[in-house]
């Protein structure tokens, strides 16, 4: 509850829980109401400007710019968390796999994540979903591979340095094994550098998804994306510039708020960062650059 606290306490703090949970609420209302249906063609409104009853104005094919915003962020928060999922599973096996084995499987597995980790993760799931197609499905796995380096990278170390804890040793004297250890001491021990992990995990997802659907690698054309909307968009940039910031600008601010989200959960779980240069504390997904 303490770190709890001390989250909401930190300005990034708020704003990344408010987003975060602003994306899901919405996410969770468009699975039963939006204001018109996202797929409905209305040749009568195309392009027509903000107001009401369309808020946020039409498209080329008149479908309702909110409506594909609020459907899309399904899309995102599906993404978010199936690759989040996938990267955390992915990361812990190969983390304990380099922790917890022989000399020589410890060695071939960071050598195996060196390797991995030189392929940033948009040209990972590029390569997969040229392979496999384009789908959701897809996108999951492959962002999930992707950062599931990037989190064992960072949890490796974790694992090897709370390893050689008293309470560790004392546990393995008393007779539990490595899992029994694994669970009980190690896993909880590193949750804070994993949580934080996570949530720039999933903003490095969303900005994937996006970046692959506006590509033609990701979510088909029929499913509501925001990367799909803004791939839609931008050959009219010149003539209607304004209906392309929405979709720009929910892409923006929720990678925004996951990121400061991470950054606030690293500095509540470590109070001493507050003492340090801000900069120190200033993080950039670099994976998907």
């Amino acid at each position: 509850m303490t770190t709890v606290k001390r989250l909401w306490s930190l300005g990034t703090g708020r704003f990344g829980i408010l987003i975060v949970a602003l994306v899901m609420i919405t996410a969770v209302v468009s699975l039963f109401w939006t204001p018109f249906d996202p797929g409905a063609v209305d040749a009568r409104a195309r392009w027509s400007d903000p107001s009401w009853p369309h808020v946020l104005g039409t498209d080329n094919s008149g479908r309702d710019i909110a409506s594909l915003l609020m459907a899309g962020a399904r899309t995102t928060v599906v993404v978010a968390i199936g690759a989040g999922v996938v990267a955390s599973v992915l990361g812990i096996a190969l983390a304990a796999l380099g922790s917890l084995t022989a000399r020589w499987l410890r060695e071939s597995i960071a050598v195996l994540v060196d390797i991995l980790i030189a392929f940033p993760v948009l040209i990972i799931a590029m390569m997969i979903t040229a392979v496999w197609g384009g789908s959701l499905a897809v996108v999951i796995w492959a962002v999930g591979i992707g950062f599931g380096v990037n989190v064992a990278r960072v949890t490796r170390p974790e694992l090897r340095r709370v390893l050689h804890s008293d309470y560790v040793l004392a546990g393995r004297a008393s007779g539990l094994t490595t899992g029994q250890n694994l669970t009980r001491h190690l896993l909880p021990n590193v949750a804070p550098v994993f949580i934080v992990q996570l949530s720039w995990g999933m903003a490095v997802a969303v900005l994937a998804e996006a970046g692959l659907s506006y590509l033609g690698f990701g979510a088909p054309v029929t499913q509501p994306s925001w990367g799909v909307l803004l791939s839609d968009l931008q050959a009219y940039i010149a003539v209607h510039p304004l209906t392309v910031v929405w979709p720009g600008l929910a892409i923006t601010l929720t990678v925004l708020g996951l990121n400061l989200l991470g950054d606030a959960l690293r500095e509540a779980a470590d109070p001493t960062l507050a003492e340090r240069a801000p900069s120190a504390r200033t993080h950039v997904p670099g994976v998907v650059a």
